[in-house]
């Protein structure tokens, strides 16, 4: 066999090995009740997202400014999503949105336990991601509102003097709270700059009324949670609207165009949902 025919075999068995490594995983996360929302290794993995620029104050005006594009990781061959505000240097978008469907509608009075891994391009920036029960004309009329269970990775000064500094937050009352380490029952670190973490969020979507409205966050990642922890108990979706959940939605956020506070980007990968309380890894 010629050295050229030897690499094409080569090529071929890698390639089948790939794919049978995806199918094999596949096949895991369903049995074990996981259902894939994405993993970003379809043929054309943003084919259902929808991107629109809510708030886009660019000058001059950039159409469509926000960088929401698929990636792949060195080495492993893996994809992931990266979602940025806009591109370096570019400030004044300030409601990039980025959403897609759920492959099953969570109605009102069922649990599901949501699974993302997550990393940090580089602070600052100023990401939310989760879920929202309305569809895209009402996702991109209301923006932030239209997310009800959420996860805010940001290190901005607020309007009110705070400083953020990159601590994973949930939606609490009128306004967020972090993470907590329940080893120490202190408020947990800053997450850290590219590395992945690994995220379970279990959302009760009953009514206000019957204990639901709510959500529980498991996290694992990073120096501070080698294993898996819980890390908050009852956050609180951020408009209660009491409807079926039907798309995975994220958002972020250059600031003013006065007052910028960075355009550092979020990684996504892997994401599921399963029914009920579900703590393992899709996958595994």
């Amino acid at each position: 066999m010629k050295p050229y025919q030897l690499a094409i075999v080569m090529l071929v068995l890698a390639l089948c090995a790939t794919a049978a490594g995806l199918a094999r995983s596949s096949v895991q996360a369903a049995a074990s009740g996981w259902v894939a929302i994405d993993d970003f290794e379809a043929p054309d993995p943003l084919a259902q997202w929808h991107l629109h620029d809510a708030g886009n104050e660019t000058v001059p005006r950039l159409e469509n400014p926000q960088v929401t594009e698929l990636r792949t990781e060195a080495g492993s061959g893996n994809h992931y999503l990266i979602k940025k505000p806009a591109a370096e240097g570019v400030v004044g978008n300030r409601k990039a949105l980025s959403f897609r469907p759920l492959p099953v509608p969570v109605a009102v009075g069922e649990t599901y336990t949501f699974y993302a891994r997550f990393n940090v391009e580089y602070f600052p920036n100023n990401h939310v991601f989760g879920l929202s029960n309305l569809r895209p004309q009402g996702i991109e009329q209301n923006d932030y509102n239209a997310l009800e269970p959420s996860l805010r990775v940001t290190d901005k000064l607020e309007s009110n003097g705070l400083k953020n500094d990159g601590t994973l937050m949930v939606k609490r009352g009128h306004g967020y709270a972090k993470i907590v380490n329940p080893q120490t029952g202190t408020e947990a670190q800053p997450l850290q700059e590219d590395t992945w973490y690994e995220v379970w969020y279990v959302v009760n979507n009953a009514r206000r009324n019957q204990g639901g409205q709510r959500y529980d966050v498991y996290l694992r990642g990073g120096d501070e949670f080698p294993v898996q922890q819980k890390v908050f108990t009852g956050a609180d979706f951020r408009m209660q609207r009491e409807l079926p959940l039907i798309y995975f939605m994220t958002n972020c956020n250059t600031g003013p165009a006065e007052a910028p506070y960075g355009n550092g980007g979020l990684r996504y990968d892997d994401l599921y949902m399963a029914r009920g309380l579900q703590l393992t890894t899709p996958g595994r």
